[in-house]
């Protein structure tokens, strides 16, 4: 059986072809890596990827791979244009890299479950021009 995690980057985060989520994705599909304003489902994915793609041009890059059983772990790389608002900070044009990690678990030969793992704060910290950690009240 293929894996589906890779295709799913390729096809769902940088293409965008949410006409084929269902190919990817198990009925009973749970992401627990989105904010709390989102439904934890596939519905929750799409509104969140599509919301990324309104701060954003963005292209994941997967890598290192490592797949046992039903679980897939991938060390990723994110390319990332700010083309519009993010956490408050209007659209810079700047370009960043952010590293992460995406956990997969897989039922049936779909995506069951997902987690992430990204830097935000170092996003957040290069549109800023900031190279700490900490924000200090003005």
């Amino acid at each position: 059986m293929l894996n589906p995690v890779p295709m799913f980057i390729e096809e769902i985060w940088n293409r965008q072809h949410f006409e084929k989520l269902g190919q990817f994705l198990h009925p009973d599909f749970k992401d627990h890596s989105l904010p709390p304003s989102f439904p934890a489902n596939e519905q929750g994915s799409q509104a969140w990827i599509n919301a990324t793609g309104l701060s954003f041009e963005h292209r994941t890059f997967i890598e290192e791979q490592v797949t046992e059983g039903d679980k897939t772990m991938l060390k990723i790389r994110m390319e990332l244009k700010h083309t519009g608002d993010w956490r408050s900070i209007p659209p810079t044009g700047i370009s960043v890299q952010a590293a992460g990690y995406r956990f997969f678990r897989l039922k049936d030969g779909k995506i069951a479950e997902h987690w992430a793992l990204i830097d935000g704060q170092a996003i957040e910290n290069a549109l800023r021009d900031t190279s700490h950690g900490c924000r200090l009240a003005q």
